[in-house]
């Protein structure tokens, strides 16, 4: 179950429009892409809250519409924030199937693909257990960071090894399997110097040749 924090409706400045509307983008909580802008009412912002599926107020068909009544497409809420100014709502969603009702995945033609924001996820979760979970549980990262160094160089270069070996194969299962825990290894590695993925991509792009 999806546990779903939102401003109260009472907080939310519905009357700064003639209308009653807000407008509300639509981001996925995942990719972090923005999929599509709508508008709400205080009718079908109470009615998503409850069904935790994104209930729009259509402007054009004067009614309240359920983003993938038609085609099960739904927008399942994750989180919804607020603006400064109380009138404009940011709702993260889980997004089932296309977003648009042409079939893409957004409405503003951009792809939403995973990217750079799921391994900030990782690295937060390997943060967590070598800064803030000491104690509480066991874990295999934590081993790591209460072994020594070269403990860590050590995996970074089994795991390289055993990638180029699966390298040499045709079996892409174990290839990208291997792929992932190298890429997992590197990032505690990272960590152990006290760096993280964002520092290296700042090196590639000075690198990058306009």
């Amino acid at each position: 179950m999806i546990s779903m924090k939102a401003p109260s409706i009472e907080y939310i400045n519905f009357k700064k429009s003639l209308e009653g509307l807000v407008p509300t983008i639509i981001q996925d909580g995942n990719t972090l892409k923005v999929l599509m802008l709508g508008y709400m009412n205080e009718e079908t912002y109470q009615k998503s809250i409850q069904s935790k599926k994104v209930t729009f107020y259509s402007r054009y068909k004067k009614r309240e519409w359920i983003k993938g009544e038609e085609t099960s497409h739904y927008l399942v809420i994750k989180e919804i924030f607020i603006d400064c100014d109380r009138d404009t709502l940011l709702i993260k969603v889980i997004p089932i199937g296309p977003t648009c009702h042409q079939g893409t995945d957004s409405c503003l033609g951009e792809m939403n693909e995973e990217c750079y924001e799921f391994f900030r996820t990782i690295e937060k979760m390997i943060y967590r257990r070598r800064k803030i979970e000491v104690g509480i549980h066991k874990s295999y990262v934590r081993d790591l960071f209460e072994g020594s160094m070269n403990k860590i160089l050590q995996k970074v270069g089994e795991e390289a090894v055993e990638l180029l070996i699966e390298a040499k194969d045709n079996n892409n299962d174990r290839f990208i399997n291997e792929a992932a825990d190298l890429l997992f290894h590197y990032l505690v590695l990272l960590q152990a110097k006290n760096l993280n993925l964002k520092d290296i991509l700042e090196i590639l792009k000075k690198r990058k040749k306009t």
